[in-house]
C-alpha cells in the first residue's frame, strides 16, 4: 500500500490542510449561530454559553472517539464510513431549533445542553472527527512528515469561524440565511473529504500499518502516566477558558461579546503550541510562570471592582497559560500511530474541564471559586524548566534554598495581605500601594525556582489578595449562586442594604420604616418608570393593572396603590427568595398579595390571556448584558398583546456599551407606536442612580399625558433593520469608547 501511494501522488498537504480548515471553520461558526437561535428561549445568562460549550466539547469527544475507533479499518473503508456519517448528519440540515418543552425552574443546567444536543448534535458530531481523522489520513503517505502542525491549521480555522460570526454573519444575515449558507459549507466539506480519500486511493490496509510497523506501535505505546498528563494538560486550559468567561462577566464587567475573546484565544493557543517552528511557543513557556503569578493575582485582587485592568489580566493569563500547557502537551505527543488516541484523550480532558466549570462549579460553589482553583492547577502543571535553570540552579546549598524560598513566601503573603486590606476602603489604589503590590509580585517570581514553592506562592497570593475575604463571605452565607448569576448581600455603613449581581447593584433598600418603602436605585420618583407608575391611577383608574418583568429586590412594588392589580415576573427563583426571606421587604410591605411568576417572562406572557395589563414594565437586563430575545419585533408583539389597546409599555434601556435608543425607535416605528424617552441623571444621590426609560403606546394620548409632566423627549432616529428573532446584531450599536 505504501508504494502505491508513493508512486501515485504527492502528499498534497494543501488539500488536507484545506479540509481540516473548512471543518474547523464550520464547527466554530455553528456554535454561536445555534446559541443565537436559542436566545428567544434561553435569554443571555453567561452560563447559557458555558452549557453550550459543554455540549460542543462532549460532541467533540464523541467525534474523536469515533475517529479513533475507525482507525483500525483500511483508509478506503474509513473514507466510506466517514462520508456516510457526514451524509447522515446532513439530513438534519438546515439547522433549526429543536421543539422541546421549556425547563422547570432550577433545571436549566440540564435542559440547555439537551436543547443544543438535539438541535446541532448530528451535524456537529460528523464534522468533529475531521481534525484527527484527516491528520491520520495525511500521515499515511510515506513522505507526509509530521502531521501535528495540521492541528495548528485546524485551530486557525476555528478561530476564523468564531470571529466570522459576530463580525460578518450576524450583522449581515438572518438566522435562516446563516443556516442555509452553513448547509452549503457542509456540502462543500463533503466534497473536500471525498477528494482527500481519493488522494490516498490504493490503500487496502489500516492506516496505522502505513505509518509504522506493528512492532514499532507496541514499542512506542505511551504509558498511562503520560496519558494522565495529557488529560490534565488539556482539562485545565479548557476549564480555565470557561471560568475566565464566567469570571469576567460576573465579577469584572458584563461587556457584550466578551465570551468570544476567551474562546478565541483558547483556540489560538493551539495554533502556537502545535506549530512546527517552536520559537514563539518557547517564549510563551518562559513567560508563563511570571504571567500566572502577576495576572492571576491582579484578577483576584480586582474581582468585584469592574476594573478593565483585571479583565485584561484575566485574558492574558488564559492565553499565555493555555499556550504553555498545550506546548508541554505537544512535547509529550506520541508517534503518529497513536495520533487519534492522543486527540481522544485531549478531547476527554476538554470535556472534564468544561464539566467541572459549567455543571459542577455552579452547583457546588457560591462564587467563581473554580477560577482560582484552575489557576492553582495550572501552577502545578506549567513547564518551569527555564526558571529552574535560571534561579533554582543558583542554590548550591539545598537547605539555604529552602530557607530563602520559605522566607519569600512569608514576605509575599504578609505584604500582599497588607496591600489588599489597605485598599478595601478605596476605589483606586494610590501610587504607593501600586508600587508595593508590583514589588511583591516581582519578588514572588523567585518562587518559580521550585515546583512546590511556585504552587504555594500562587496559593498564597490568591488567598491574600482576595481569597480570604471571599472565603469569609462564603462562610457568612451572604452570597448565593444560581444558573443565572451570583448574588451577594451588602450592608452599608448608613444601614442601607444592597443586592449585588456580580459587580452590578441589583437593588437598594434603605433602613427605617418610612425610608424602607421609598423607591431607590434606578427606580426613583423622577425616573421614567417612577413617573409612569405614579400616573397609573390618573391614566387607567383606581383598579389599574400593572405587570413588572424583572423582580430585582421588588423596589417597584412601592408604587402600588390600593385597588391596583400587580403581577411580577422573574426568571431566577433565587432572586425571589431574597424577598421571601425578608432580606428585602418591598414586596411584603407594599404588595403582599401580588403574585410573582417564575419563568422566562416572554414565554409566560405569551401563555397568558390577551389584554392582561394596563401598564407593562420591562426591566429584565442583568447589568450591561442584554437578552436580545426581549427586544425583538416578536417580543414586542407579545408585550402589545398582553396590554390593553390604550395600555402603556415602559422599558428600561440603561446600558454602558450599547445604544439601544435607535433600536427601540425602529421597533416603535415598525408597529406604529408613539414613543418617548426619559433619562434620569440623578447619580449616587440618596441611593438613586442614573437610568434611561422608554415609554411606548398605541394611543398617542397616553404618551402626551406623560410628556405633560415634563422631562421626556423624542427618541433618537431609528437605525438599521428591525431586530427580530431571525435577525439582530448589537455590533452597529456598540459604544466603543466605553470599552476603554
Amino acid at each position: 500500500m505504501t508504494s502505491s501511494i508513493a508512486s501515485g501522488a504527492a502528499p498534497r498537504r494543501w488539500l488536507f490542510t484545506l479540509t481540516i480548515l473548512a471543518g474547523s471553520f464550520l464547527l466554530f461558526l455553528v456554535q454561536p449561530m445555534v446559541a443565537r437561535m436559542a436566545l428567544p428561549r434561553l435569554g443571555g445568562a453567561p452560563n447559557v454559553w458555558n452549557s453550550a460549550m459543554l455540549v460542543y466539547q462532549a460532541l467533540l469527544l464523541g467525534g474523536y472517539a469515533y475517529a479513533h475507533f475507525i482507525g483500525r479499518f483500511s483508509l478506503v473503508r474509513q473514507g466510506m464510513v466517514h462520508i456516510a456519517i457526514l451524509l447522515l448528519g446532513g439530513l438534519t440540515l438546515p439547522l433549526a431549533l429543536a421543539e422541546i418543552a421549556p425547563p422547570a425552574p432550577g433545571w436549566e443546567a440540564l435542559w440547555v445542553p439537551w436543547l443544543f444536543m438535539l438541535t446541532v448534535g448530528p451535524a456537529f458530531f460528523a464534522i468533529s472527527a475531521q481534525a484527527p481523522l484527516i491528520q491520520r489520513w495525511f500521515a499515511a503517505h510515506p513522505d507526509a512528515g509530521n502531521p501535528y502542525p495540521l492541528y495548528a491549521a485546524s485551530n486557525l480555522g476555528s478561530f476564523a469561524g468564531l470571529l466570522t460570526y459576530p463580525l460578518i454573519a450576524e450583522p449581515l444575515l438572518s438566522i435562516g440565511a446563516q443556516s442555509l449558507y452553513w448547509t452549503f459549507g457542509y456540502a462543500l466539506l463533503i466534497v473536500f473529504v471525498i477528494a482527500a480519500v481519493l488522494a490516498r486511493r490504493g490503500s487496502d490496509t489500516p492506516v496505522v500499518a502505513a505509518m509504522v510497523s506493528k512492532d514499532a506501535v507496541t514499542a512506542h505505546r505511551t504509558s498511562w502516566k503520560t496519558v494522565l498528563l495529557w488529560l490534565a494538560l488539556s482539562a485545565v486550559p479548557s476549564g480555565l477558558m470557561l471560568s475566565t468567561t464566567t469570571f469576567l462577566t460576573t465579577d469584572i464587567m458584563a461587556m457584550p461579546l466578551l465570551w468570544v475573546i476567551p474562546l478565541g484565544l483558547y483556540l489560538l493557543s493551539f495554533s502556537i503550541a502545535f506549530a512546527e517552528k517552536r520559537a514563539i511557543a518557547g517564549i510563551f513557556v518562559f513567560l508563563a510562570p511570571v504571567v500566572l503569578l502577576v495576572d492571576g493575582s491582579l484578577s483576584m485582587f480586582s474581582a468585584g471592582r469592574a476594573d478593565l485592568l483585571a479583565a485584561v489580566a484575566s485574558i492574558v493569563l488564559l492565553f499565555v497559560t493555555a499556550v504553555a500547557l498545550h506546548s508541554r502537551m505537544y512535547e509529550y505527543r506520541p508517534p503518529a500511530s497513536e495520533l487519534t488516541r492522543f486527540y481522544l484523550v485531549m478531547s476527554l480532558g476538554g470535556v472534564l474541564g468544561g464539566l467541572f466549570t459549567a455543571l459542577i462549579a455552579p452547583v457546588v460553589f457560591d462564587w467563581t471559586w473554580e477560577h482560582p482553583l484552575l489557576i492553582l492547577a495550572a501552577a502545578a502543571l506549567l513547564p518551569l524548566g527555564p526558571w529552574k535553570q535560571l534561579i533554582g540552579d543558583r542554590f548550591s546549598n539545598p537547605r539555604m534554598g529552602l530557607i530563602l524560598l520559605g522566607a519569600t513566601l512569608l514576605i509575599v503573603f504578609n505584604g500582599a495581605l497588607g496591600v489588599f486590606q489597605s485598599s478595601l476602603a478605596q476605589s483606586q489604589l494610590s501610587a504607593v500601594q501600586w508600587a508595593a503590590l508590583l514589588g511583591i509580585l516581582l519578588l514572588s517570581v523567585l518562587l518559580a525556582a521550585r515546583r512546590w514553592s511556585f504552587v504555594m506562592g500562587t496559593a498564597v497570593l490568591l488567598l491574600s489578595l482576595g481569597g480570604i475575604s471571599n472565603l469569609l463571605t462564603s462562610f457568612e452565607g451572604d452570597r448565593e449562586r444560581s444558573y443565572f448569576g451570583i448574588y451577594s448581600l451588602r450592608d452599608e455603613p448608613d444601614g442601607d442594604k444592597l443586592l449585588m449581581h456580580g459587580t452590578t447593584i441589583h437593588g437598594v433598600q434603605r433602613s427605617g420604616d418610612e425610608a424602607a418603602q421609598e423607591p431607590t436605585a434606578y427606580y426613583g420618583r423622577n425616573s421614567g418608570v417612577g413617573r409612569a407608575l405614579l400616573q397609573a391611577g390618573e391614566l387607567f383608574g383606581a383598579d389599574a393593572r400593572v405587570g413588572v418583568v424583572g423582580l430585582g429586590v421588588g423596589t417597584l412594588a412601592c408604587y402600588r396603590e390600593e385597588g391596583q392589580d400587580w403581577t411580577f415576573f422573574e426568571i431566577d427563583p433565587e432572586v425571589l427568595h431574597y424577598s421571601e426571606r425578608g432580606d428585602f421587604t418591598y414586596l411584603s410591605r407594599c404588595a403582599p398579595d401580588s403574585p410573582t411568576i417564575i419563568g422566562d417572562a416572554r414565554l409566560e406572557l405569551e401563555a397568558m390571556d390577551a389584554d392582561r395589563f394596563d401598564i407593562l414594565v420591562i426591566d429584565a437586563f442583568s447589568s450591561d448584558a442584554i437578552p436580545l430575545h426581549l427586544l425583538t419585533a416578536e417580543a414586542l408583539d407579545i408585550y402589545l398583546r398582553s396590554t390593553s389597546d390604550d395600555g402603556l409599555l415602559v422599558m428600561h434601556i440603561s446600558n454602558n456599551y450599547i445604544r439601544l435608543e435607535p433600536v427601540i425607535a425602529q421597533l416603535a416605528q415598525s408597529r406604529g407606536l408613539a414613543a418617548v424617552v426619559r433619562s434620569d441623571t440623578e447619580l449616587q444621590e440618596d441611593g438613586l442612580f442614573a437610568s434611561t426609560w422608554v415609554a411606548l403606546a398605541r394611543d398617542p394620548a397616553r404618551i402626551a399625558a406623560l410628556e405633560a409632566e415634563g422631562g421626556w423627549r423624542e427618541l433618537e432616529p431609528p437605525e438599521g433593520p428591525v431586530w427580530t428573532d431571525d435577525y439582530a446584531s448589537i455590533l452597529p450599536y456598540l459604544v466603543w469608547e466605553n470599552f476603554l
